[in-house]
């Protein structure tokens, strides 16, 4: 394997290690390859920062947020990504610059761009990290241990219209309740691109998180679904070893992205959900989501998200709909979860709140 004569591995050691990359164990890198249009997703790419756009920090390994600068030297994931109201982006090396699509640690290359958004950080790709033995570090390397479905622990999946629909505020949120009511509780992202935003919301509520970094994804886009299954059963049952009693687990983006569309349509994910949060804007998103769910045969035993924060717009969505709109307060307060979510228990903790 043809390795680089000017840039060395030793560079990766005062690199800017991203989120994505949190697993990797650093002593491993051995080699640089230039063999970078034979890359794939999840590999590990040695980059330098050459022009700032978009993205003008890089969330570290370390959950923090670094600013970046021209020359920086950066260790990130080759990633596809899909989000809306940013970037559309394939994981391929085929120029001899590329771009920064997620804050969190994703490289790739941008086929499409919310008009109102700023040109992509650009990068130039220096070398996949390799091993010992030669071969490319990818984080499917460092995943857990593959574990079978837990069917003791209850699961909550919080699903939403749309990007910036609430999601994160709402599934944080339920597990800040869950926790207040008694109940050992989890956080668990299941899909979307790696970063560190959805990871430190659980934790700050008290909930402990794993995400879909944690099973060997940086991203989940164009992932198929039977890999994203089993990701989803390992951190459930992870949690469940780790003492959860309760899993909150969130879905990213709308109903209509393409992975969460195959999982409401057909999944054991779906099929192991005891309850369903939906996260909306608005009423109409309101509606639309509980009409999207319906058609699959499910059903949100509540509504949350960006609508609560308007009383006018959640009268609305709660006429319209025969749901309860529930704030991020009410999510925290043990009266609400005994009244909406206790009964979805599979199991009653002895000391949950009446």
């Amino acid at each position: 394997m043809k390795q680089l004569s000017q840039i060395t591995p030793s560079i990766c050691e005062i690199a800017k290690w991203a989120f994505t990359t949190r697993r990797v164990n650093r002593s491993d890198v051995h080699g640089l390859s230039t063999q970078l249009r034979h890359a794939k997703a999840g590999d590990l790419i040695l980059c330098e920062i050459v022009e700032i756009g978009h993205h003008k920090k890089i969330q570290l390994a370390e959950r923090r947020a670094s600013i970046s600068y021209p020359g920086d030297f950066v260790v990130l994931c080759l990633g596809d990504r899909y989000a809306p109201d940013q970037f559309l982006a394939s994981a391929v090396i085929d120029d001899d610059l590329i771009d920064l699509v997620a804050g969190g640690g994703v490289a790739g290359r941008v086929d499409a761009a919310h008009e109102f958004m700023d040109d992509p950080t650009r990068l130039k790709p220096l070398g996949l990290l390799t091993n010992a033995t030669g071969h490319t570090i990818n984080v499917a390397d460092y995943a857990l241990p593959a574990l079978p479905a837990n069917d003791r622990v209850t699961v909550i999946g919080v699903f939403g219209a749309s990007m910036n629909s609430g999601k994160t505020t709402a599934a944080s949120s339920l597990g800040h309740g869950l926790m207040r009511a008694g109940y050992a509780v989890a956080g668990v992202k299941a899909t979307g691109t790696g970063a560190f935003g959805d990871f430190n919301s659980f934790e700050d509520g008290g909930a402990p998180a794993l995400d879909f970094t944690d099973v060997g994804m940086a991203t989940t886009f164009r992932t198929p679904l039977e890999r994203i299954e089993a990701g989803f059963d390992t951190l459930v049952a992870t949690a469940a070893e780790r003492g959860a009693e309760v899993v909150v687990v969130e879905i990213a983006d709308g109903v209509f992205q393409q992975e969460t569309r195959a999982i409401l349509q057909s999944s054991c994910i779906r099929d192991r959900l005891d309850g369903i949060l939906f996260a909306a804007p608005d009423a109409l998103s309101a509606l639309g989501g509980v009409t999207v769910l319906k058609r699959v045969g499910l059903s949100p035993f509540a509504i949350s998200g960006m609508i609560s924060c308007s009383p006018m717009a959640a009268a609305e969505a709660a006429e319209v709909t025969g749901r309860p709109i529930l704030s991020r307060e009410d999510l925290w307060s043990p009266e609400v979860i005994a009244r909406h979510v206790a009964p979805l228990m599979r199991g009653e903790p002895e000391d949950v709140a009446a």
